[in-house]
């Protein structure tokens, strides 16, 4: 009761190990699927996503995802899709043009997302890196102490030396 358990390092690889075959079965389907609206508020609360993402699947006209793959997917088409319509409008509505994309923390390392974005967007992505927050935030308080050059660009370039960086092409 109350009570929280750890999940054994077992149990978190076999997860990983399910998340990368659903991936690479994701990736393994074709484009042009059904789009849902990764926004709507009926995504903000927990409980049985998979029903509210196949009843969002099914309001677009289409069958219900038949796999979880087939799911993740439209999961994945449909934030790329979201991603490029939010970009474009900042775009338009700043007045400035955007020429990359850079995707830091978890979801730089989801490989099929990143191509997708890419695509949808026709503009290149930078994934990395996958501790953003960790690392700006030991490089500003190595800047507030004068340990590291203090520009923005500096700090970014310490950033790419000390990182893994994958670009992805449209």
């Amino acid at each position: 009761e109350g009570q929280q358990h750890a999940l054994r390092p077992e149990a978190i690889e076999g997860r990983a190990q399910e998340l990368a075959t659903l991936l690479s079965d994701a990736a393994e389907l074709p484009a042009g699927g059904p789009l849902i609206d990764v926004d709507d508020t009926a995504f903000i609360a927990p409980d049985d996503m998979p029903e509210r993402i196949s009843a969002a699947v099914v309001a677009t006209g289409a069958g219900a995802p038949a796999t979880p793959a087939t799911a993740t997917r439209v999961i994945l088409d449909s934030l790329a899709a979201a991603y490029a319509r939010t970009i474009h409008d900042a775009a338009r509505i700043s007045g400035r043009s955007v020429a990359v994309i850079h995707v830091v923390g978890g979801g730089s390392q989801n490989d099929l997302l990143c191509r997708l974005t890419a695509t949808a967007t026709g503009l290149p992505v930078i994934a990395g890196p996958v501790e953003a927050t960790a690392l700006g935030n030991v490089l500003v308080q190595a800047r507030a102490i004068g340990a590291t050059p203090g520009t923005l660009e500096d700090l970014r370039a310490i950033v790419a030396a000390s990182t893994e960086l994958t670009r992805y092409e449209p």
